[in-house]
Order: C-alpha cells, then sequence, then structure tokens
C-alpha cells in the first residue's frame, strides 16, 4: 500500500461544498486522490449513483483550487478496503464535522486498519461547511429553498433544473 494514494469515501447525495472542502484539501496532501462514491445500504439514495458520479466531476472540474491527480469512482460491491487495496492506497481520508461523526467513524477506521492495513485519516470542516450535510441540502431542496450556499454551482445548477422532482 501506498501512503501517498488516499481515498475519500462518501455517498455524495448529493455533494456539498464541505466534501469539496474536503477534497480540495485532501488533493494536496497526497499524490493522487481516489473520489468514491459507495453505495450505503443504511440510507436511501435520492440520485442514482452515475448523477452523482457526474456532479462530482463537474464540480472538481469548476473548482480551480483543487489542484493534482484526482479520480472520481464508484463502489458498490464488497469493502471499502477491497477498492483500497485494488488502487494501491494506504490511506482513507474522512471529513468529521461533529462528535457524532468521530464516534461513528472511530470504530471503522480500526475495523480497517486491522483488515487491510488501510489508515483513516480525519479532516475537519471548513467552519462555513461544519453544520452541512447532504441530508440538510435534499429536505431544503424538497421545500423550494435555495441550496445555493451549500453546494457546488454544478449541482445548484442541477437542482434547480427540474431535479426536484426527485427529491
Amino acid at each position: 500500500m501506498n501512503s501517498r494514494i488516499a481515498v475519500v469515501p462518501g455517498s455524495f447525495d448529493p455533494p456539498t461544498l464541505g466534501h469539496i472542502d474536503v477534497i480540495r484539501r485532501a488533493a494536496r496532501l497526497y499524490d493522487q486522490l481516489h473520489v468514491l462514491v459507495v453505495h450505503n445500504p443504511d440510507k436511501e439514495a435520492m440520485l442514482p449513483i452515475a448523477q452523482r458520479l457526474a456532479l462530482l466531476e463537474q464540480s472538481i472540474a469548476e473548482d480551480d483550487d483543487i489542484d493534482g491527480d484526482v479520480i472520481v469512482a464508484s463502489w458498490s460491491m464488497g469493502l471499502l478496503v477491497d477498492y483500497a487495496t485494488d488502487v494501491g492506497a494506504g490511506v482513507l481520508v474522512k471529513g468529521i464535522r461533529s462528535q457524532v461523526d468521530v464516534a461513528y467513524e472511530t470504530p471503522m477506521a480500526i475495523v480497517n486498519r486491522h483488515l487491510a492495513h488501510v489508515e483513516t485519516v480525519f479532516l475537519l470542516p471548513d467552519p462555513a461547511h461544519a453544520l452541512v450535510s447532504s441530508s440538510l441540502v435534499r429536505q431544503v431542496a424538497a421545500l423550494g429553498g435555495d441550496v445555493s450556499p451549500y453546494v457546488p454551482a454544478a449541482v445548484a445548477r442541477f437542482l434547480d433544473t427540474g431535479a426536484r422532482d426527485i427529491i
């Protein structure tokens, strides 16, 4: 495993400015960054994986501050560490908004390290994005609110073009 290759996993349903902040900072820390849309069986997705991939790719391409080798992919079968092992990544990067996230992520980090010797690095968000989650964005969008302060421009455009019907 290479500690210069990292994976940022998430449901990204939809991608938020907090996600982009973590991706931007992680891309500066690692030689290669895989942004991985994963299927979470505990959540009912609003957007299909293909749409989340497209929105992430657009959002990353439109962000002038994201430098480096960033690969957007998806994974829905098997363990996250299987993907990390397949691409040679030695690190998972997770954005942490609160103590609730720490409590949720810590056991998984320990198991991932045990299963595949993959370390987990927690990045704290920019305070401007600390309270924004994809579920909050979905709720605001479903009620007709303006989500543009919370999501990349590509996501705001997508939601404004009638995609609210799927929320």
